[in-house]
């Protein structure tokens, strides 16, 4: 581990597209990172192309190498979103494809007005017993250029590739009256079992005003169709619209449950089973400190010898940015107490600009996804967006490279 803390300007950010941050010296459980450099992928921020968001990427093994597999979409405002891309990586993200469209993932016209229905929050995730990538997220509904303030029903849609070809767009059938208005597993990490089934998480409610619940669910795969196979105990929380964009991990037999609330706090569980959870507690520090968190997500860094979070939080330097939500943090998690070790805290992707006097000009990075790319480095990708300085932003990487090797990615 390098031996100095980091503490870079702003300016030194913003000059360069490619940025090492080296990791501060500090107890034993912190010497899994070794480094964590800035990458930008594609420019926004200076209006010399879209920009880019929702970035999800996976890891698709094959004869020459690994690919890497990435969705994203354009952002025109708050919520509004363009129609799926995906491009690729054949050299560990040095390199990429133009974003093409996915066909099964674009804009429908409603009857004869200008509502469209469109898909947002799509997690691509490769599915080894059937060779293929299932895109998931869920349908949105737009009326002339802007979000439909009056959603209706909602539920995931997805689509699969393999043999690099896309299927249709399909709908995950979830026949359950708790369901009835949403249910949903937007922007959700999930993991392959060993029987080829999925463990992932739905958030749901009946009606547009129910605070929302979030349950652990398992589905069946055959590599076209998905299918609902187990719902667990529901986990509850009255504040808002409850609980939101839930993701699930497994590490060392067990699983673990990040869920987004809109009451200050982020919660977190764990499962023996990935159905029947823990009583939810707050993310908090490890001396019992909650971290403030506004209604964000967080997802999860998974080495084989360490869990972490990776999330957005209130800051001395953030107090005005919106939802605090830059810079991105992570932070090692104890899978005992379910506490973050607050001597493991870095930064992922630094906060650029003044987020306390011009916060204005921050761009935040909220929906963010994680990727194990090599057992020597994993990735968090995000695409920035400054709200009020013309949804410009750009497509940026972290390189998150480790001491030790990750065993979950196969050398």
């Amino acid at each position: 581990m390098n031996r100095r803390q980091f503490v870079l300007s702003s300016a030194a950010f913003a000059a360069s597209a490619s940025t090492a941050f080296p990791q501060a010296a500090a107890s034993k459980p912190a010497e899994f990172i070794a480094s964590i450099e800035k990458v930008t992928l594609r420019r926004g921020r200076d209006g010399s192309g879209p920009t880019w968001f929702h970035p999800r990427a996976c890891l698709v093994p094959g004869a020459g190498g690994a690919t890497v597999f990435m969705t994203l979409q354009t952002i025109a405002g708050s919520d509004y979103f363009g129609p799926v891309h995906r491009m690729t990586s054949r050299d560990l993200g040095k390199n990429w494809t133009e974003p093409q469209p996915v066909p099964a993932l674009g804009r429908v016209r409603q009857g004869n007005g200008p509502a469209e229905e469109g898909v947002c929050d799509v997690t691509p995730e490769w599915h080894p017993p059937t060779k293929s990538v299932l895109a998931l997220g869920h349908n949105v509904f737009y009326s002339g250029p802007k979000f439909s303030a009056d959603q209706p029903p909602r539920w995931p849609v997805y689509a699969v590739w393999r043999d690099g070809k896309w299927g249709p767009r399909r709908k995950l059938e979830w026949p359950d009256p708790r369901g009835a208005y949403i249910y949903s597993n937007n922007c959700g990490q999930r993991v392959v079992l060993p029987n080829g089934d999925i463990q992932m998480s739905f958030t749901f409610g009946a009606t547009k005003g129910e605070a929302r619940a979030v349950a652990g669910v398992i589905c069946g795969f055959d590599g076209e169709t998905l299918t609902v196979k187990q719902v667990g105990e529901p986990i509850t929380n009255a504040k808002g619209r409850g609980l939101l964009e839930p993701s699930v991990t497994q590490f060392q037999g067990r699983f673990f449950l990040t869920i987004r609330a809109e009451d200050s706090r982020g919660y977190v569980c764990a499962s023996d089973d990935g159905l029947k959870w823990t009583p939810k507690q707050p993310w908090a520090w490890d001396d019992g400190t909650p971290l403030d968190l506004s209604t964000t997500q967080q997802h999860w860094l998974t080495h084989s010898d360490a869990l972490f979070l990776v999330y957005t939080r209130k800051d001395a330097s953030n107090v005005n940015v919106i939802r605090w939500r830059s810079p991105l943090w992570v932070a090692q998690v104890d899978p005992r107490t379910l506490r973050l070790r607050r001597a493991t805290e870095r930064v992922v992707l630094p906060l650029v600009g003044d987020g306390v006097k011009d916060p204005d000009r921050v761009a935040i990075m909220g929906n963010f996804h994680t990727t194990n790319v090599s057992p020597d480095e994993s990735w968090v990708t995000v695409g920035e967006w400054q709200p009020k300085n013309g949804i410009k932003g750009d497509l940026l990487l972290a390189r998150i490279r480790w001491h030790r090797p990750n065993r979950l990615v196969a050398g």
